[in-house]
């Protein structure tokens, strides 16, 4: 495995709890840390720069001795006028991952190695893959078919493979990984980290409204739509929430990527990834993680009773 130094220390489950735009806060980062895995939120969560520090200060207050590492997203988009501001105050608080999307910056990259922070690039192809090795990240995020949100249309087998060809450094795949068994199918494949999304919005610490979490609990993959129609990017979706909304997804828009807009979108039009048919219900972070834990286990042993 290659799972940076500093990401190993009170890690318990090869679990990164994925930043999820106005859905992941300091509750859900603090309580996935406590139970043992990573936990991550995007920067833009938080209305403004100042707030995003406070929201830092308040997560290393709460997060105990042997809690895991915490990780924070950022759009390094210029559509994104937060960036430089919200990096500063990365920096100055020194958080311990720094996850990158819509953009590798050899810059940002070693403004984070400086204080010794790792960063990790989400990637849906192997251009973009390689374009980020280029730029020094310590991890790539390989985003698979059927993952929530932004997401690739490649089959997670082919990406990590041929990702693997070229690049050494931490792996981390995300596309429809719900369950215990499908983190050990992830480490199995040549993983380093699974990265859940969807699994993370039906937790009780999930700032998602509750009607987004019964609707995950309601549907299945083939609820889910992708399309560039909310956001600009190809991604994923409930489709009941596209409908409820006036779209229809027989007759998608075209759509120009704006963050002023998708933040708007997103708030009432709700992201999952196909793997919510494995979704249930709603519990606590620690709860999910102690489930998740005891579930990979199983699926380990049981392989190895099989063919060990």
């Amino acid at each position: 495995m290659t799972i940076p130094a500093s990401l190993q220390k009170g890690l318990k489950l090869p679990v990164i709890a994925a930043p999820m735009f106005l859905v992941s806060g300091p509750d859900l980062v603090v309580e996935a840390c406590n139970a043992g895995v990573i936990g991550t939120f995007p920067s833009l969560n938080q209305r403004t720069t100042e707030g995003y520090r406070e929201w830092l200060k308040d997560i290393k207050a709460r997060l105990k001795p042997d809690a895991a590492a915490f990780g924070v997203n950022h759009i390094v988009h210029p559509t994104n006028p937060r960036l430089m501001a919200d990096m500063m105050v990365s920096v100055e608080e020194q958080v311990p991952l720094i996850i990158t999307s819509l953009g590798a910056v050899r810059d940002v990259v070693d403004a984070v190695h400086g204080y010794g922070g790792v960063v990790f690039h989400d990637i849906a192809n192997v251009r973009h893959a390689r374009k980020a090795a280029e730029a020094g990240v310590d991890g790539l995020i390989l985003v698979a078919n059927g993952a929530g949100g932004h997401a690739g249309i490649i089959n997670p087998f082919a990406l990590i493979n041929e990702v693997r060809s070229f690049f050494d450094g931490t792996i981390i795949l995300s596309g429809c990984l719900s369950t215990g068994q499908d983190i050990a199918g992830a480490i199995t494949l040549g993983a380093d980290f699974a990265y859940m999304g969807t699994r993370f919005i039906n937790t009780t610490e999930a700032m998602a409204q509750d009607a987004y979490k019964a609707m995950i609990v309601d549907s299945g993959a083939s609820d889910i739509t992708y399309t560039p129609a909310v956001s600009g990017i190809p991604a994923n979706f409930l489709t009941p929430s596209l409908i409820e909304n006036g779209i229809d997804p027989k007759t998608l828009p075209e759509h120009k990527l704006d963050m002023a807009d998708e933040a708007k979108a997103w708030k009432t039009v709700w992201s999952a990834g196909q793997g919510a048919g494995s979704i249930h219900d709603v519990v606590p972070a620690a709860e999910l993680v102690q489930r998740l834990t005891g579930e990979f286990r199983s699926a380990l042993s049981n392989v190895h009773k099989r063919y060990g």
